[in-house]
């Protein structure tokens, strides 16, 4: 069992001070500066400004943080339908990363397109980096005590005992060790970003990576949900889980359609060869034949 006794907020309301910094927002605002850094890099590598990566991130952050409120309001109905102006109260907390995912494409691609750039190549860029956002914005989860899960006597369970934790609003409360589900989706997060950033370059034409991000995370995303403890919509399956399901019927039948692999060059091969400890294998032999003449 890992006992997390830390608060939600880093810095708490208190004497001559009326604001706090939750742990969820600061590692959310990281998140998405790490992303917006990285692919400020990248552009211009194939191509796109780094001005203009930081133009349609500004619209994709804007729609990021609509979707994922309005995600959050939705699975939470009962909650906001008697009190409407509820919804708006954005300081009082309440996302959903689904909604800041698809929100932030959106925002992103309706950018793109008015100013006339290449949404898939910038899509393509975008992919890794999202999953580096996705892993660091979950270590405030972590800290918060957000997400509620089912009880488990595994030694790798998580235990949230500081009073002010949102694992008080769970079901199970503050000191019942559950399934991490936090560490499983970064876990997961980690083995999708390595696939996605060992593809970067080999798949054709420019957007299929940024479907293939979406259809790893929403894979993993559906499996973890099954430990959470979330409204259940139907068939015993949450939000999360058709949302999932809607990105898996778009993404898998778009790539199984137009994705292809592009085989390396001959001039990537040589870098990634040189790159070797000890050249190829080929020229491993051939300096051993060498030898033996």
């Amino acid at each position: 069992m890992i006992e997390i006794g830390i608060g939600p907020n880093l810095v708490s309301a208190k004497a001559g001070i009326d604001w706090v910094i939750a742990w969820h927002g600061l590692f959310s605002f990281l998140g998405v500066a790490a992303a917006v850094y990285l692919v400020g890099r990248w552009g211009p590598m194939k191509g796109v400004s780094s001005d203009t990566i930081y133009s349609i991130a500004l619209w994709a952050i804007i729609g990021g943080f609509i979707g994922a409120r309005v995600v959050h309001v939705i699975d939470h109905w009962g909650l906001y339908s008697g009190n409407v102006g509820q919804m708006f109260a954005i300081w009082s907390g309440g996302v959903g990363v689904w909604g800041g995912i698809l929100g932030g494409f959106i925002g992103g691609v309706i950018y793109a397109r008015i100013a006339k750039h290449p949404i898939g190549l910038i899509a393509d860029l975008t992919a890794p980096a999202m999953l580096v956002a996705q892993t660091i914005g979950r270590l405030g989860d972590i800290a918060n005590g957000e997400h509620c899960a089912k009880a488990t006597d595994w030694f790798i369970g998580f235990t949230w005992t500081h009073p002010q934790s949102l694992a008080a609003n769970c079901a199970n409360g503050i000191g019942v060790s559950v399934q991490p589900v936090i560490a499983y989706e970064i876990l997961w997060n980690m083995i999708a970003l390595a696939v996605v950033w060992n593809l970067r370059g080999r798949l054709q034409p420019a957007g299929m990576l940024f479907a293939l991000y979406l259809a790893l995370y929403a894979l993993g995303r559906f499996a973890v949900t099954f430990a959470r403890e979330d409204k259940i919509w139907a068939l015993g399956m949450q939000e999360a889980h058709y949302i999932a399901l809607l990105v898996l019927a778009i993404t898998v039948p778009l790539l199984a359609w137009k994705a292809r692999w592009v085989p390396r060059t001959a001039e990537e091969t040589a870098v990634v060869e040189a790159a070797k400890p000890h050249g190829s294998r080929a020229e491993r032999r051939r300096r051993e034949r060498g030898q033996r003449a």
